[in-house]
């Protein structure tokens, strides 16, 4: 096997390792003497709820709405599918977050409220608090994507912004049990944070929420200051926080994780006789510096065999006011080809869930002549990293990796290859 076809074949194996067709059956409860309520958001949403259908008894009842990201539906027979927008909150998105808290109330003690939540489930599950506007959600939103913060931090903020975020979902459901399946896209895994934790108690504050914003330098609308002010001053209006009585119904279960999919990535390698390290499954930071620490890593190591050096986690990107098209993965690729300066070596780098930020690529390839072919193309590397230009640069070179959505979401892929002749 070439090694592209190589790295694209491992890419697949990981994604495969968390697809909801094959990973949440198991983990399906009995259904309750009462109703089934299916809810839920997030990259996944659609292929859980096909899930949930395809295992669900034919004679126990079931019914929902889950919310997913345009383009990423599947077909369904009773659980209603609505695609909204992503990563800014539309409209579509905020009318299906507010069903479901009215659906959720209307539960009782013989109901089950069975939620379906993965990463991107808290931009699709925005409904605004009161006094917030959608507008300003979305540009509080866009300003922290902009500024490079964290997922933590994004989701602190919007935990408490939003109606079903921090637990408030679990607070809905009244005297029914629940339980959460949960996709991982976050580093750590843990269910507070992922699609900001509508089923998970919420540690942080709403002091939290503006110590972030003011950490960022972020220009807050006149709604979304008052709102937090006001809920710092006043402890009884913010998220349930652990301890509180509606936890003790609901369970939150993690069943996919960026780690389980890179330890299949690892094994395929060693199929294809290959060493396969793994670095991390939880790096951060920003995209170009992990890229240089990656290249700084390859030179450390000698070896006479093929390596795989194989790494997963969430990388950051600080956008200029103006900048071009591209995502973390194929940023931190063109940082990685430019600190190899010529280091025979093979990568790739993509999102599990098939798009690397807002464009329509999971990702791309690095191969060893991928700057030689960039400058016989006029290409200046180091100008479009500077300008976020990452997208414009592999799509030239025709090394951008395209799947469509997967249906899925367990962070970023990455892998370094090393030592190949």
């Amino acid at each position: 096997m070439n090694p592209r076809a190589l790295l694209l074949e491992s890419f697949r194996a990981a994604v495969a390792a968390a697809d909801p067709a094959r990973i949440l059956p198991p983990h399906l409860p009995s259904p309750p003497h009462g109703r089934t309520l299916v809810v839920g958001g997030g990259k996944a949403a659609a292929s859980m709820a096909a899930a949930v259908e395809s295992h669900w008894p034919a004679d126990a009842p079931l019914a929902g709405l889950v919310v997913t990201r345009y383009q990423h539906s599947l077909p369904t027979r009773r659980i209603e599918v609505v695609e909204a927008s992503h990563p800014l909150p539309d409209g579509r998105g905020e009318g299906a977050a507010l069903r479901m808290l009215e659906l959720s109330a209307q539960l009782d003690e013989d109901d089950l409220l069975l939620a379906l939540i993965s990463g991107g489930g808290s931009s699709l599950l925005a409904a605004p608090v009161e006094g917030i506007t959608l507008k300003e959600l979305r540009q509080v939103t866009k300003s922290l994507l902009q500024a490079g913060a964290t997922i933590h931090d994004i989701n602190t903020v919007r935990k408490h912004l939003t109606r079903l975020s921090g637990g408030r979902l679990a607070q809905a459901a009244g005297k029914a049990q629940g339980l959460a399946l949960i996709i991982s896209d976050v580093v750590g895994d843990d269910p507070a944070t992922i699609a900001s934790g509508p089923y998970a108690p919420d540690p942080t504050t709403c002091a939290d929420a503006l110590d972030r914003l003011a950490h960022f330098r972020i220009a807050l609308p006149p709604g979304v200051r008052h709102y937090l002010e006001s809920c710092a001053a006043d402890a009884r209006a913010d998220t349930p926080k652990p301890g509180d009585p509606c936890f003790s119904r609901m369970e939150n279960r993690v069943i996919a994780r960026a780690h389980d999919s890179l330890m299949a990535a690892l094994r395929f390698f060693e199929q294809h006789g290959i060493l396969a390290l793994l670095i991390s499954d939880s790096v951060s930071g920003d995209a170009q510096t992990v890229a240089r620490q990656h290249a700084a890593l390859a030179r450390a190591c000698s070896t006479q065999r093929p390596v795989a050096l194989v790494s997963g986690g969430e990388t950051t990107v600080s956008l200029q006011p103006r900048h071009g098209r591209g995502g973390r993965n194929s940023e931190y690729l063109l940082a990685l080809a430019l600190a190899l300066d010529g280091d025979p070596a093979w990568a790739i780098a993509c999102d599990t869930d098939g798009i690397d930020g807002s464009e329509d690529n999971a990702g791309a390839l690095l191969t060893p002549d991928t700057l030689a072919r960039a400058r016989t193309q006029g290409l200046n590397p180091a100008g479009l990293l500077a300008a976020h230009d990452s997208h414009g640069f592999f799509s030239a070179l025709g090394d951008l990796v395209v799947t469509g959505p997967t249906r899925t979401n367990v962070n970023d892929y990455r892998v370094l290859l090393l030592g190949l002749k």
